[in-house]
């Protein structure tokens, strides 16, 4: 990777707002210098650059600085059996680490995997500070921080965490937190909540415009889950495609929930155009159990309402991606059923931390919040 390619503005994050990054970095007090400030915002781009092909590691980025605080290399994690990021902006950066600084995501691992440890690797090259943004929550890997402090490197933590925790590492971080991936519901609707007309049309509710950002979304994930019900009515091949229409180079894995074993061999999502996988099941913990262990992170929940009210009532929904389109079809298939709410107290409710002009639709991101349990 050549880190003198700019990086677009959409994908530089914005600034840090973490008070502890804010926070007397260095030993002396004085004010952490604006060039690893401005590397922490590139090595957060440089993780979001990876999204979906590194599972089931993160996806991180690095950049080296030398000694005078010029940038020397970058790197983001590689697909698994591949270097992690410090070791490919290490290898970017050659002789020029000595005596530099590591701008790293997430705490640099202190095991041996696939590969070494990155601690080690950065200590060889003789790096005399490290700044990273999230503490590796893994036991297995952490404990990096400690030992390049043992080795009497200048270590600091949470620079921009709160931006990287909620980036492109957020769905590893969770699904390490609860032992399944992370899911994007994601639909398109009328103005009136329909998915689909009277007469079962759904092509097209929501314009192009939309329909090209959800596939860059599914450019990024690790799986695609659908039910039966949705390969029966519509025959998708669930692919991710670029501007273009072309197939995307790595593609992620569908999923059909197939419980009764209707698929049939003709099926659209059944050619050769990536991996498929037919779970007998129609339970999303199981489902998304089989899916973790398969190494998915980040699962993409596209079903029809059934499905989607399945997950929901099992409080297996992380995020919701909805494109509103300024349609009325006044009757038709609704984007949700069977949720499991019976009254307005009992309403799952929605975080709303986007909303964008997308030609005439509207996008709207943000994570579920449940009612309390009595």
């Amino acid at each position: 990777m050549d880190w003198r390619e700019p990086i677009p503005w959409f994908a530089v994050p914005p600034r840090d707002r973490d008070r502890r990054a804010d926070a007397d970095p260095r030993r002396d007090g004085s004010a952490r210098p604006d060039p690893e400030r401005d590397a922490m915002r590139r090595a957060l781009a440089l993780g979001e650059r990876v999204r979906g092909r590194t599972s089931p590691n993160p996806p991180v980025g690095a950049v080296i600085l030398a000694a005078n605080g010029s940038l020397v290399g970058q790197g983001a994690t590689r697909p698994p059996g591949g270097p992690h990021a410090e070791v490919v902006a290490l290898a970017d950066a050659g002789r020029k680490a000595r005596g530099g600084t590591a701008v790293v995501t997430l705490e640099p691992c202190a095991h041996t995997g696939r590969t070494g440890p990155c601690v080690e690797a950065l200590l060889a090259a003789g790096i005399v500070r490290v700044v990273y943004a999230v503490d590796d929550p893994n036991p297995v890997a952490a404990g990096g921080a400690d030992r390049l402090r043992a080795a009497g490197v200048d270590v600091v933590a949470g620079v921009a965490r709160r931006q990287a925790a909620d980036g492109a590492l957020r769905p590893w971080l969770h699904a390490l937190a609860t032992g399944r991936p992370f899911v994007t519901w994601k639909f398109a609707a009328t103005l009136d909540g329909r998915v689909a007309a009277a007469d079962g049309s759904a092509r097209w509710i929501s314009g192009a415009g939309s329909r090209a950002d959800a596939h860059a979304l599914r450019a990024i994930v690790d799986a695609i889950l659908v039910g039966s019900g949705t390969v029966l009515a519509d025959d998708p091949r669930l692919t991710a495609r670029d501007a273009n229409g072309r197939l995307v180079a790595r593609q992620p894995l569908r999923v059909v929930l197939d419980r009764r074993h209707r698929v049939p061999q003709s099926a659209a999502v059944l050619d050769r155009a990536a991996e498929t996988l037919l779970l007998d099941t129609a339970a999303p913990r199981f489902a998304l159990k089989a899916l973790h262990d398969r190494g998915a992170r980040h699962v993409l929940l596209e079903g029809g309402p059934t499905l989607a009210g399945a997950f929901v009532e099992a409080r297996c929904v992380d995020e919701v991606v909805a494109y509103l389109a300024p349609k009325l079809l006044g009757a038709g298939l609704s984007a949700l059923a069977g949720a499991g709410v019976a009254t307005i107290d009992e309403a799952v409710k929605l975080d709303v931390r986007q909303v964008a002009r997308i030609g005439g639709d509207v996008k709207i991101v943000g994570p579920l919040v449940w009612p309390e349990k009595e």
